[in-house]
C-alpha cells in the first residue's frame, strides 16, 4: 500500500486536504477576487450592516465588507504562519542535525537553548520578542519563527540519533564520506516524513499565534486587515454583542485555518507512516 493510498484511506486527511487548500487558494487569490485599497474601501452609510446579498458577511465600523477584509486577513495571517513555520524548519532542522550527529558540547549548548526557548509558553515568548522588536507583521514573522526552532531542534535530533547507528551510515562513514554529506544525503532523507508532519500541523498553530499577536495589537498593524486585529478592532468598538458578524466571521476562518492544516497534518502522518496498514 503506497503513500497516496494511506493518505486516501485517512477520513481526517481527507478533510484537511478539502479545507486547507481551499483556504489557502481564498488568499492567493484575493487580490483577484476583490481589489482592495483600504484608503478608499470604507463607507460609514453602510456601517455594520447585517449579513446581505449586498454584503454577505455584513459590514464593519468603518463601513467595511467584513468578506473582503476576511480575505486579506486571511492571507496576512496565513502569510505570517507559512513565512514563519518555513523559518523555524530551516534554523531548528540545521542545529538539530548538527546536534545530533556531532554531539559533545555542541549538543549539549543546543540543548541548553532549546530547553529555555520551551521553558515558556510558546505566546509569552512572543510576545516578548515582538515586545523587544517593536509591533509590526516582520516582528511576529520573526516571534513566531522563534517560537517553532526548538520543536524542529528536539524533532530533528531525535531522527538524527536513530539513524546515525544504522549500518548504512556506518558503512557511508568507512568508505570516507564526509560529515556534510553522511547528514544531507543520507540521514536527512530518512528523516523527511516527520518533519513534513510536523510542518503542516504548525501552520495552523502558527496562524493561531499570528492572529493572538494581531488581537493583542503587536502583529499587522493598522490599515493592514488581518484576522486578529479584526476581532481586537470589534472588542474594542463594543461591536461584538450588538453585531456579532464582525467577531463571528473573522473567528471562524482561523477556526477552519486551524483545523484545515491539522487534519491535513493528521492524513499526512497516516500515509507516511509504512505501519500504518488498514
Amino acid at each position: 500500500m503506497n503513500v497516496f493510498q494511506r493518505f486516501w484511506q485517512s477520513t481526517s486527511g481527507k478533510i484537511g486536504f478539502i479545507l486547507a487548500p481551499s483556504v489557502a487558494l481564498l488568499a492567493l487569490f484575493a487580490p483577484i477576487l476583490y481589489p482592495y485599497d483600504p484608503a478608499t474601501d470604507r463607507n460609514f452609510q453602510v456601517r455594520l450592516q447585517p449579513p446581505s446579498v449586498q454584503h454577505w458577511f455584513g459590514t464593519d465600523g468603518l463601513g467595511r465588507d467584513i468578506l473582503v477584509l476576511v480575505w486579506y486577513g486571511l492571507r496576512t495571517s496565513l502569510t505570517v504562519g507559512v513565512v514563519s513555520v518555513a523559518l523555524g524548519l530551516i534554523f531548528g532542522l540545521l542545529l538539530g542535525l548538527v546536534a545530533g550527529y556531532f554531539r559533545g558540547k555542541i549538543d549539549l549548548v543546543i540543548g541548553w537553548i532549546t530547553d529555555i526557548l520551551l521553558a515558556f509558553p510558546s505566546i509569552l515568548l512572543a510576545i516578548a520578542i515582538v515586545t523587544v522588536s517593536g509591533p509590526s507583521l516582520q516582528s511576529a514573522m520573526l516571534a513566531v519563527a522563534v517560537v517553532q526552532i526548538p520543536i524542529y531542534i528536539r524533532l530533528t535530533r531525535s531522527m538524527v540519533l536513530s539513524l546515525r547507528e544504522q549500518e548504512f551510515v556506518q558503512a557511508v562513514q568507512a568508505l570516507g564520506a564526509s560529515p556534510i554529506r553522511i547528514l544531507f544525503y543520507h540521514i536527512l532523507p530518512g528523516s523527511l516524513a516527520p518533519l513534513i508532519v510536523q510542518a503542516t500541523l504548525s501552520i495552523g498553530t502558527a496562524t493561531l499565534e499570528a492572529a493572538g499577536l494581531g488581537f493583542l495589537g503587536l502583529g499587522a498593524q493598522p490599515p493592514t486587515p488581518e484576522l486578529g486585529t479584526m476581532l481586537a478592532d470589534a472588542f474594542k468598538g463594543g461591536y461584538s454583542l450588538t453585531s456579532p458578524w464582525t467577531t463571528i466571521f473573522p473567528g471562524l476562518f482561523i477556526t477552519l485555518t486551524v483545523l484545515g492544516f491539522n487534519l491535513l497534518g493528521d492524513g499526512l502522518r497516516d500515509g507516511l507512516d509504512v505501519r500504518s496498514q488498514r
